[in-house]
């Protein structure tokens, strides 16, 4: 198995870096990466697959309603949960993060999305794993060798390692805690009031969207297993929605507050203004990052809502909600509202897509930080501009939450 990246490295260049220096420019080595990955999975018959599942689920979206269905495990048994939990990746170097996330080896069978509903077989030991507080032991079994190729790389989910057709499953026992067991077992609870329902009691975003692909959540007869990549847009937006409601109830931020965070060839900021809700989440990918590979300038794309919201799709993807999501996890804590411009910029060298939770979690620890205060909002944007390297014309030219702000309204003036 070999990490291949748009960047043609000079074998020189790693003979002089040797993992160290990151001379190529990429934000992580793929030699390390390698490396590491091969060191955590050559014990294994590649026919059986046996390990503690973190738990780990997938659920594919080609051919729907007829899907293919991952169970996954790395080849090590214990305490993984770590494999299937965003909140402690960030302090992981990414090179030790793509090796443990590819080290998680997967069996696919098929199933009709509808039969989660009266699931049997299979699917009825997916869903009661997809449930589960601590990992899980498993043994599947393959009808040939798994290839080093087949890994999953997505902007939408975290990497995941090579897939092949899976012809027999087990588990052992299964930790549930008694909540997340009512929540299953009532079939007359609609999906988001399930989903809030666990929230509020602190299950993550994360492993309620692996509930609802397994179609664990919801009305008993309308049940369904739900894609993966759709699951967790779906956590995000419906979760970010009721907070919401929450949030417009509350007085504004008091001063202009600017936040910013740089990491792994990323910089994300966020401006903070006085006034009634309203959201924009912007990026910029330079060239050679893994959305602008073509292009020889930075592409800036930006979407937004006003206090009413949005009926329609960001043209931006899922980050646009898993940012919402931490943006407004922040302001309810804090017990405000604000109009809310988020930035981000991508740089060169960070050409992997590893999912949307890279954002979400980025989000959530930028809001931790202690921000600039500011009484004018010309002079907190001015700052937070000193930090991005796209002029701050064409970001503000784009900028939705911009134009309110250098609007005259008669709800600045209350």
């Amino acid at each position: 198995m070999e990490i291949r990246t748009s960047h043609q490295i000079p074998p020189s260049l790693c003979i002089k870096c040797r993992g160290a220096k990151m001379l190529c420019g990429l934000s992580y080595c793929p030699v390390m990466v390698t490396s590491l990955f091969k060191r955590k999975v050559t014990a294994y018959d590649s026919k059986s697959l046996d390990g503690s599942s973190p738990p780990s689920v997938f659920v594919g979206r080609f051919g729907y309603p007829k899907v293919k269905i991952y169970p996954g495990t790395p080849p090590v048994f214990g305490e993984t949960g770590s494999y299937e939990d965003p909140k402690t990746w960030l302090g992981v170097d990414l090179e030790e993060f793509l090796s443990m996330r590819l080290s998680i080896l997967r069996g696919g069978t098929e199933i009709n999305v509808r039969n989660a509903s009266e699931p049997s077989g299979f699917l009825h030991d997916f869903q009661v794993m997809s449930l589960a507080e601590k990992p899980v032991d498993v043994e599947i079994k393959l009808d040939r060798n798994l290839s080093g190729k087949d890994i999953l790389l997505s902007e939408h989910s975290p990497p995941m390692g090579p897939s092949g057709q899976m012809i027999g499953f087990s588990m052992g026992n299964v930790k549930v805690e008694k909540r997340v067991e009512y929540i299953y077992g009532d079939t007359d609870l609609l999906s988001i009031e399930g989903m809030m329902d666990l929230y509020e009691r602190g299950i993550d975003v994360s492993r309620i969207s692996r509930m609802l692909s397994t179609g664990t959540l919801g009305i008993g007869k309308n049940r369904r297993a739900v894609p993966t990549r759709w699951s967790i847009t779906a956590v995000d937006k419906n979760v970010s929605d009721n907070i919401l409601k929450e949030v417009k109830r509350n007085p504004w931020v008091n001063n202009y507050e600017v936040y910013v965070r740089k990491v792994n060839g990323n910089l994300f900021a966020a401006l903070l203004s006085p006034g009634n809700w309203a959201y924009e989440w912007g990026e910029a990918w330079f060239p050679g990052t893994t959305w602008n590979l073509f292009a020889d300038y930075a592409n800036v794309m930006i979407d937004s809502e006003p206090y009413e919201g949005r009926k329609t799709y960001p043209d931006i993807g899922g980050c646009y909600y898993s940012t919402k999501l931490a943006l407004l996890e922040s302001l309810s804590s804090k017990g405000r509202q604000a109009r809310a411009m988020v930035w981000r910029e991508i740089y060169p060298g960070f050409d992997l897509p590893v999912g949307v939770w890279y954002v979400r979690e980025n989000i959530r620890e930028l809001f931790k930080s202690k921000p600039m205060l500011f009484d004018d909002y010309d002079k907190a944007l001015c700052y937070m501009q000193t930090f991005f390297q796209v002029p701050g014309e064409r970001w503000r030219g784009r900028s939705f939450v911009h134009k309110l702000n250098v609007m005259p309204t008669l709800d600045r003036y209350s």
